[in-house]
């Protein structure tokens, strides 16, 4: 039996936790004395509790996020109560920032903020030594410092071979974010640190030695130092192969022509880039100390879209300190024109540890007390109109983000004006019609947008059944769609075999 533990709880199966995989492989001597231990949030907490317990441990490290602080105070609680004798030992950002008070702090032992790539495996053999002074003196929250990346251990090869068939690989090629955008945690986390690139490269080649092709970079500002990106994607390039994808966060104004020319060789689809905009208002960027070139900004997804293959995720935030939403709908359609494929428009939350929060007597910001901490109101957005735009959110996302309904949503815009006010427009309607936000099916969905359409808008039924089943038949396995107040459309054979993935559905034909 292992004498440690290291487990956490994912959001969703599809995940692996990077975090335990780097104190895994950063064990030294004693990582043949742990195991790690992935659950997932809509797990029962007994099932966890009595898994973790059947291993016997003497040590139990939780990583602790935001999606899951909720569940994991109730698996600590029972673990708790149960063995009073195992030493729990918490690390990640929920419980490395203002842990004063947090419930699930007072039920651990040892707290351990900031990067524990190496304080954890310190702590352990504290833990787990003969020094009993040493244990005593330990304290119950440690910072871990910065660690020297020369240092830590890279933790690809603790990949399974079931991850890379049925899982997210995260990689990183390197640590930190030179901004100071006061939302962010990453805004904390400076100077931006690079792992070897050979070491790094070589890696990934062991990675794609064993099958994997899906590979998620976590790095905040991936194409800030212009040689490294080049590198890594001329690595990935030169070993392309079909079913390949990558994702990188980029910083949206800097796209030399140098990264543009490499860009344009990849497949259409298989790169996606998320490219944080946030706001377009200067005034409210200034409140939070984000710096971007709107101009260069612009540029580059026009260049994105125009001419290239790859996959845009764009970010908008809403509740931001100064902008309302008109403010907000004005660069919401101001991003609309630039074409990217998806719009992830999020609520802003009160990450544990951000300056944010020296906006909140004068904006009269107003967080929900409970994980995700997402704003319920502010000066200038009330609680009503916060709800509106959260739906927006939502059903932008199933409608638009989806790729389900790529070239239906094209004749909401053909009404002409603001497509942030058609949306909304579509968003208030479809929420006095089914009263919910979740649990709607898509037939059901397609079904509401078709009548949204014909009804609200007169756009003739023959028309968008027909373009409708357009998007419906570009994904295979579908059951023909059945409109109500159009003639039946046959299934037609769909024409892209790949359409099933969420980026696939935004390359239309």
């Amino acid at each position: 039996m292992p004498d440690i533990v290291l487990a956490t709880l994912n959001a969703k199966y599809i995940h692996s936790s990077f975090g335990l995989r780097y104190l895994m492989a950063n064990l030294g001597e004693l990582r043949e004395r742990a195991c790690m231990a992935e659950f997932q949030i809509n797990q029962a907490p007994l099932e966890i509790v009595e898994a973790v317990l059947a291993r016997e441990p003497r040590i139990v490290g939780f990583g602790v996020y935001i999606w899951n602080v909720v569940e994991t105070t109730e698996v600590l609680a029972m673990l708790r109560r149960l063995r009073p004798d195992i030493r729990i030992v918490l690390g990640g950002p929920e419980v490395s920032y203002e842990w004063e008070g947090q419930a699930i702090v007072a039920l651990a032992d040892h707290v351990i903020t900031g990067e524990a790539d190496l304080k954890f495996a310190e702590v352990c053999g504290i833990l787990l030594g003969e020094d009993d002074a040493a244990r005593a003196a330990l304290p119950k929250v440690m910072p871990a410092g910065l660690p020297t990346l020369e240092r830590v251990a890279l933790p690809y090869d603790l990949y399974t071979k079931e991850d890379l068939a049925h899982r997210i690989l995260y990689v990183e090629a390197s640590r930190g974010c030179p901004f100071t955008c006061e939302f962010c945690l990453s805004s904390l986390d400076v100077p931006v640190r690079a792992f070897a690139l050979e070491a790094f490269l070589s890696a990934m080649q062991g990675l794609l030695d064993r099958g994997a092709l899906t590979f998620k970079f976590v790095d905040r500002t991936f194409n800030l130092h212009l040689p490294t990106s080049m590198a890594i994607l001329r690595f990935f390039l030169d070993r392309w192969r079909d079913g390949m994808f990558l994702h990188f966060e980029m910083v949206p104004d800097r796209l030399p022509e140098q990264l543009r020319g490499i860009i344009r060789e990849f497949p259409a689809g298989a790169v996606q880039f998320e490219v944080g905009i946030q706001t377009f208002d200067e005034a409210t960027s200034k409140n939070i100390s984000r710096r971007q070139n709107l101009t260069r900004l612009e540029d580059n997804l026009h260049f994105l879209r125009e001419q290239t293959g790859i996959h845009v995720h764009a970010d908008l935030i809403v509740g931001l300190p100064g902008e309302d939403v008109a403010s907000f709908g004005r660069g919401f359609d101001r991003l609309v024109k630039m074409g990217p494929q998806e719009i992830q428009v999020g609520i802003l939350k009160r990450l544990r540890g951000t300056p944010i929060v020296r906006h909140d007597d004068e904006y009269q910001m107003k967080y929900s007390p409970v994980p995700p901490y997402e704003m319920l109101e502010n000066r200038d957005i009330p609680f009503v109109e916060m709800q509106r735009m959260r739906r927006f959110a939502r059903y932008w996302d199933m409608v638009a983000n989806s790729g389900n309904f790529t070239a239906t949503l094209a004749l909401l815009w053909q009404q002409g004006g603001s497509p942030f006010a058609l949306f909304m427009t579509f968003a208030d309607w479809l929420h006095a019609k089914l009263r919910r936000t979740h649990q709607i099916a898509l037939p059901v969905l397609a079904q509401a947008l078709f009548d949204h359409l014909t009804d609200e808008w007169g756009v003739s039924p023959e028309i968008a059944a027909a373009v409708m089943m357009q998007d419906w038949n570009r994904v295979p396995g579908r059951e023909s769609l059945r409109l109500s107040g159009s003639k039946m459309a046959e299934r037609e054979p769909p024409k892209r075999g790949g359409a099933g993935s969420r980026q696939a559905r935004h390359v239309v034909a």
